[in-house]
């Protein structure tokens, strides 16, 4: 279904701002920042999947899974937002924010079913130790991660289905740098309580519930710890601490932006920025930065590049 050809056909996004040096900078700002960290989390997949032994557990599959999934997380919107620094006017066509909104949450869903089967997997290594092989095979895995993808489309189709069946007549100024869902919706030039409440559902409320859970699952297992060694306690304790890091810095902002209902909130297209651009490419470094398996391996990767240039 797509707009009726009397309606609106694009959309105008007003962008972070419109003066043109804060625009330059920014630019070049997001720039560098994808210039550094971009490259680094595809060095990390690329270390996760090499061939290094130490990196072979289930907790490093997930962990390979979530730097591929912010990378396609932060090809949604910031490719766009940049070309639009050097346009005086930015637009994108209704297909096109179609598109992005269904991927955005499509990939964010993701994300955060992802890190809730993070933590199912630091349950059974801390909880149930020696049955950890057996119920932490290598098919159980892909089924986890399988779900984790499953449950983001089924969470960006909910929201693409309710968006592309409204009808948009009149204004057409999204004030942001992309399709915000809830400022998509005030848009629309029909009643839209029934789909505002069920938006709230499928975005405030599952972002809380998943983030209440993963809080007292963490809290709960640094507790277990208590009762292990103190050099094993350490080792995960630290791990658990990077994986409560990322549960942090993933839903805060997403609950800032999306727990309120359709209410205007102060600072939300900033933290919308650090949400959609900043805080993905970030995730797996905290993880990486914390952990010596990691770093080693990483050692050896760049041991064995050197090697090999030498030789050729």
């Amino acid at each position: 279904m797509g707009p009726d050809p009397s309606w609106v056909t694009e959309f105008v996004l007003v962008g972070l701002s419109q003066i043109l040096k804060v625009q330059l900078t920014l630019f070049f700002l997001f720039l560098l920042f994808y210039i550094i960290i971009l490259p680094s989390n595809f060095f990390i997949l690329l270390t996760i999947w090499g061939s290094d032994p130490c990196l072979s557990s289930p907790m490093y599959f997930f962990l390979a899974n979530l730097p591929f999934l912010d990378i396609c997380y932060c090809s949604v919107t910031p490719p766009k937002m940049l070309a639009d620094f050097f346009s005086l006017y930015k637009t994108i066509s209704y297909r096109g924010c179609m598109a992005q909104l269904f991927f955005l949450h499509f990939l964010g869903g993701a994300e955060a079913f992802l890190l809730m089967a993070m933590a199912y997997d630091r349950y059974v290594a801390i909880c149930k130790p020696l049955r950890y092989a057996i119920l932490m095979n290598r098919e159980i895995c892909c089924t986890l991660v399988g779900a984790a993808w499953a449950g983001g489309f089924v969470h960006g189709i909910i929201l693409f289905g309710l968006s592309i069946q409204l009808p948009f007549c009149g204004p057409n100024i999204l004030d942001n740098f992309f399709c915000d869902v809830h400022q998509l919706v005030k848009l629309a030039c029909a009643d839209t309580y029934a789909v505002e409440m069920i938006m709230f559902l499928n975005n405030g409320v599952v972002i809380m519930m998943c983030f209440i859970l993963l809080i007292i699952s963490y809290a709960a297992l640094l507790l277990r710890l208590r009762t292990h060694s103190p050099r094993w306690e350490s080792k995960v304790a630290s791990t658990c601490v990077s994986h409560i890091i990322v549960v942090f810095v993933m839903c805060g902002p997403a609950i800032y932006i999306y727990a309120l209902p359709f209410r205007a909130a102060p600072l939300k297209k900033v933290v919308a920025v650090f949400h959609t651009v900043v805080f993905p490419l970030t995730n797996p470094m905290i993880y990486t930065l914390r952990n010596k398996e990691i770093k080693s391996s990483m050692r050896k990767l760049i041991n064995r590049y050197i090697s090999w240039r030498v030789k050729s």
